[in-house]
């Protein structure tokens, strides 16, 4: 599962807008939008999840879920536990 800061956050290690990821997974604006503007894990179809993953791993970002290392070379960020 994807969270919704996760994925504002790839999106902005790519430097792209919203519009533009839209464009890159083939659906709407307000698709990205309402995924972005979700509570925790990003809600909606199976298959719509799926292009935007795709569109950013083809862009060059790896989303990395908890718990799984990181497969690339490249930068990046995480997000560690917070401290209690």
């Amino acid at each position: 599962m994807i969270s919704a800061a996760q994925l504002r956050a790839a999106r902005a290690l790519i430097g792209i807008d919203q519009r533009r990821l839209a464009e890159l997974a083939g659906v709407s604006l307000p698709t990205v939008q309402r995924m972005e503007a979700s509570a925790g894990n990003v809600r909606g179809k199976i298959d719509t999840l799926t292009r935007i993953v795709e569109a950013l791993d083809a862009a060059g970002v790896e989303l990395i879920g908890n718990g799984q290392p990181s497969q690339g070379q490249g930068r990046g960020v995480r997000l560690k536990e917070p401290r209690q």
